[in-house]
Order: C-alpha cells, then sequence, then structure tokens
C-alpha cells in the first residue's frame, strides 16, 4: 500500500471527493483531510515560533553553527 500526499484545488474538491467515493475502502482510504498552508503559514501558526526565529537572528555571529559542523 502507498501513501500519497496532494494538493486539490478548491474547484475541483466535490468533483475528487465524489471519485474517490467509488472505490471500496479496501482500494482507496482517505486518512486525512486539511487546508493546504505553506510553510510559512505553518510556521507562523505554530505558538511562540515567531518571536524564537526573532531571538536566534539576534544571536551573535560567534554562537552560529554551520552544517558541517552538525552532528547528525
Amino acid at each position: 500500500m502507498q501513501t500519497v500526499t496532494l494538493k486539490i484545488e478548491d474547484s475541483i474538491n466535490d468533483k475528487f471527493l465524489w471519485l474517490l467515493s467509488h472505490f471500496s475502502k479496501n482500494e482507496v482510504e482517505i486518512l486525512d483531510k486539511t487546508a493546504y498552508k505553506s510553510d510559512d503559514e505553518y510556521l507562523r501558526s505554530i505558538k511562540g515560533m515567531r518571536e524564537s526565529i526573532i531571538e536566534a537572528s539576534n544571536e551573535p555571529m560567534e554562537n552560529y553553527v554551520t552544517a558541517d559542523k552538525l552532528d547528525w
């Protein structure tokens, strides 16, 4: 089984959901229906995120860590 994430234009939403309803539960299952949010909208929706980003941007350069120094 595969999971596919789609962004569907509002103008075809009803038609698309109608189409999906013609498959059995064994063939297609709607796992989640949410409104699309851009990355910016999503980050702004997290309480305290904006302030955290502003605070981090005010850190002195000597506190910055470059990607090559991260231990992932």
